[in-house]
């Protein structure tokens, strides 16, 4: 059994509030537990209403699959999120 972990650091450029970037937020949370089946919530940077820290996780048989899956996650953000910016990413297996 493989634990997979990413991190993502996100610069929102258009948010003018908390309430803004909680929206984005919950917006990206939800479609990607929906989408890919993993745990994520934001971890980090949550006073600020410009910047967001994602953590998610996921289990699988092979480290392969698990840097995958959480590679096609940072992917797909980048993909269906154009006004966020990713400006940092680590996967790390366990």
């Amino acid at each position: 059994m493989v634990i997979g972990t990413c991190t993502i650091e996100l610069f929102l450029p258009g948010n003018g509030s908390l309430k803004d970037k909680r929206r984005v937020i919950q917006s990206i949370t939800r479609r990607v537990q929906s989408t890919f089946n993993v745990s994520i919530a934001e971890v980090g940077a949550q006073d600020l209403w410009q910047r967001a820290e994602l953590g998610i996780a996921c289990i699988s048989t092979s480290s392969e699959a698990a840097h995958r899956l959480l590679s096609e996650v940072v992917e797909w953000i980048a993909q269906h999120y154009p006004q966020v910016e990713i400006t940092d990413y680590r996967i790390e297996l366990l």
